[in-house]
This record gives structure tokens, sequence and C-alpha cells, in this order.
């Protein structure tokens, strides 16, 4: 940048900053840099062509005024407009363009423009222009860390600290349904929000920001919604994979995202996967996604669900058995959602019925709720049907014994829980005796193992199998 196109814009600055407002000039003006002065033509550079576009409709007769005020009636403005950012190999590709003379703009400059928030538009409470819409229970105390979730915690954490000046900018959290990344976005708003910095904070579902632009486009106030949006200090948009297929409001979303990202502002994303695996979503989107830092969310392993549940109790000040704590650890191993329902529904009934909550109870709840117990052939039905088929006791599957007939019996058993139910190995192995998942393993693999060179053995599996078929029809 020249020292003398560099005055000249700062005198430019002078005049536009005496005809709008703080905040459209920190965002509009504040981004242009000055690039060269040939005579009474002035270039600067600005870091988009969405940006460009903007300041055509909008300021052309701010910025007219400002050239005239300072290089005289003869003088004339350009714009370099950065086209690609390049990278460390090529150097960024600019476009130029002079400035234009559209009649259909005002002709004095626009002394305050229209922030209303997209979320006011569909509400008649005033005070949604300033909500962030975080649900203020979502906090990282709330958030129980493991090893299935620490670096997308630690990286939320680091964001919350230190919102769009970390390297993590944007931070992508994506994983399965159930596995807390809402709960991690917004512990990381809540954060920042109640930090003393006073940032605007804003949640919103990419369902929503849809529906709020096309709602824009069908009303006419598509700068207006564009407005609202360049405002916000941290971005946090939910279930970003539901914007593919829909052009026009990535194409919008792009332009938000590249000025909010240039001003240092904060974008947050959740997804349902990583942006390598994203479909129907545009690549340059997609190169953006990958500025900062991505981390998954995994299903949470034993102990975090243990820690869950625990932290669930408490918070309802209800006592649990440390029993029915590793029975529902060992027995949901899906996602966090499941498990929360479960909890929300073993504490509910023990309340309504005025009972204590046992391994009884919990049992019983989890055949109404669970999936793979919700089907008659279950661990426990396997159980009784193998032990009273080679007739043994019940409890000795479950027991330590090492009596050959009882081990057969149990290896039986943990290959017919293997193949008729949505147990993890792990979860197997608690319901006979707290054995691992290695155990079950072999089992699986002794019991075809006899079964292709002991035809008796073989015929007993075959006959239990047409039982557990039976059943589940």
């Amino acid at each position: 940048m020249s020292s003398e196109a560099n005055a000249v814009w700062s005198e430019c600055l002078r005049v536009i900053e005496q005809h709008v407002n703080e905040q459209s000039y920190s965002t509009w003006f504040k981004p242009i840099n000055p690039v060269r002065l040939e005579g009474s033509s002035l270039t600067i550079q600005v870091p988009s062509q969405f940006f460009y576009e903007w300041l055509e409709d909008n300021y052309v007769q701010v910025l007219k005024l400002a050239i005239k005020s300072t290089l005289g009636p003869n003088g004339r403005l350009e714009y370099a407009v950065v086209v690609d950012r390049g990278n460390s190999q090529n150097q960024p590709y600019v476009v130029s363009y002079p400035q234009g003379n559209n009649s259909t703009n005002s002709k004095k400059a626009p002394e305050k423009e229209d922030h209303k928030s997209p979320f006011e538009m569909q509400s008649l409470n005033s005070d949604m222009l300033l909500q962030s819409n975080l649900n203020p229970n979502y906090t990282f105390n709330t958030y129980i860390e493991g090893d299935c979730n620490r670096l997308a915690r630690s990286a939320g954490f680091a964001v919350a600290t230190k919102p769009g000046i970390t390297s993590f900018n944007p931070l992508m959290v994506y994983g399965g349904v159930g596995l807390g990344k809402t709960h991690l976005v917004q512990a990381i708003g809540n954060e920042i929000k109640n930090s003393p910095e006073e940032k605007f904070v804003l949640y919103v579902s990419s369902e929503k920001f849809v529906n709020q632009f096309m709602d824009s486009i069908k009303d006419g106030n598509v700068k207006s919604f564009t407005n609202f949006y360049m405002q916000v200090d941290v971005l946090i948009i939910d279930d970003i994979q539901f914007l593919a297929g829909k052009d026009r409001t990535q194409e919008m979303f792009f332009h938000i995202f590249n000025h909010l990202h240039q001003s240092k502002k904060q974008i947050i994303m959740t997804s349902d996967c990583p942006p390598k695996d994203l479909k129907g979503l545009e690549e340059r989107l997609l190169s953006r996604f990958k500025w900062g830092l991505t981390a998954d969310l995994q299903m949470p392993d034993f102990e975090t669900r243990v820690a869950i549940i625990k932290r669930k109790m408490q918070s309802e000040g209800i006592y649990i058995p440390d029993d029915v704590i590793e029975y529902l650890a060992y027995t949901v191993d899906t996602n966090v959602r499941e498990l929360e329902g479960v909890m929300i529904s073993l504490i509910a009934h023990a309340s309504l019925n005025r009972v204590e909550i046992d391994l009884t109870l919990a049992k019983t709840i989890m055949k109404n709720i669970v999936k793979d117990i919700e089907t008659e052939v279950g661990i426990d039905f396997i159980q009784k049907t193998v032990s009273d088929y080679f007739e043994i006791k019940l409890d000795d599957l479950k027991a330590k014994t090492r009596k050959k007939e009882i081990v057969t019996a149990r290896q039986v058993a943990m290959y017919f829980s293997k193949e008729f139910t949505n147990h993890s190995l792990k979860s197997i192995g608690y319901h006979f005796g707290g054995r691992d998942h290695s155990t079950v393993i072999h089992a699986v693999q002794t019991v075809n193992d006899l079964m292709e060179t002991d035809t008796a053995f073989r015929n007993s599996v075959n006959d239990l199998k047409k039982k557990f078929k039976m059943r589940s029809y």
C-alpha cells in the first residue's frame, strides 16, 4: 500500500464516518485496504465479490461524497476485488472494477441502516434482537468429559476463553445422534455470553437459518437479514448438513461466513459427519470448514456413561444403587440421549409409583424403552432358555465355576446373545457375571469351531436357534 493512497483513504474515512452509524462503519469500511493512487483515481481492495456488490448497492453515494471531498470533482474510485484468497504457493486472485453509477441508489448518504432481527420478524417480542437462543442448562459444568469427547471439549473451552482469536476458527464438532454436540456448542456459547466482554452470541439451527432466509426473500428483507447476521460476534450453527442442496442459502451463508471470519468473529458448527463426507455442499464452503479445527464426538464409554448417570441422579437429588448404575451403563451403550431418556423414565416410575429404584424396576423400564430389549429375545430370555436346555441352574451361567458343562452352556448363551441382540460385547459380558469382551469373543469362536467338528453339539445349537427364531417372529 502506498503512503499517498493510505493518506487519501484516511481522509475518506473521516468523511464516511460522519454519514454512517458505528456498526456500519466497522463492518463495511474498516476491512477496506487502499491499494494505490494514480492521479485522481484511488483503488481500494475489498475482501469479496459480495462485499463489492454490497458497497455499490448501499454506499455508492457516501463513497462518491468521500472521494470528491478528498480528491476534488474529478476524483474516481476503483475496486480491487479478492476473488480467491490464494495459498502459500499462489498469490490471491484479484479482479478490478470501476465504481458504478447506479441511479437506483439514494441521492443522499444513508444515516441509519435496518438491522432488524430475523428472529424478531417471526416474533412480537422486540427483545429477540439480542437474545442468543441458548439453553442456560447447557454448560461446561454439566458436560461430562471422557475419552469419547476430550478433544472436542478442550477445543471448545479454548474457543470460549478466546473467541475468534485461536486457530480453532471455525470449530466444527461432528458425531452421531445424541452424542452431545448441541450441549457442547451451547456450553461454549453460554461461557462466552457470561464473560465480561459482552459479545453477541447467536445459536441457530441450520433449518431455522434456511427458513429465515427464505422468508427474507419473500418479504424483501434480505438486506436486513444479512445485516443482522453480520453483526454477530459468535455464530453457532447446528446441523450444518441440512444446508445440502439449498444453493441460494449456501451462497448467503458463504458471504456471511467470509465476513465474520475476516472480522475475527468466531464461527462454530455441528454436523453428523466430518466435512469430507458432507454431500450436497459447495466445495468452497467445505474448504472453509477445514480452515479451523474439526473434532469428533464418539459413543461414550462405560466409565463416561456411569459418570453421566451419577451426575443426572445427583442433580435430581435421587439415590440410585451402584448395581442399577452399572446395569444402565452396560445396557444403554448407544448414545447419551437414549441414556438420559431411560433415567427420566426410571425417575418418573419411581416417583409416581412411590417405589425405590432397584434392579428389578430398572429391568422393567428397559424392556419398554431400549430397542434390543423390546424384542422378546433378550439376554435374560436367552440365558433361561439355554440353562433349561442344558439342565443347569440359571445362576451358574453367571458364576465363576469352570465345570465343562457349565462353561459350554455359558458360551452357547453368549453366542446367541451376540446373534439375537444388539448388545455390545462388553454389555454381553456384563450380563454373564461381569466378564470382559474378550471372553465373549472367545465364546463365539469356540461355538463356531465346535459346530464344524461336533455333530451332536451342532444339532443342539440348531435346536436352540429354532426356539429363538420362533420367539422373535
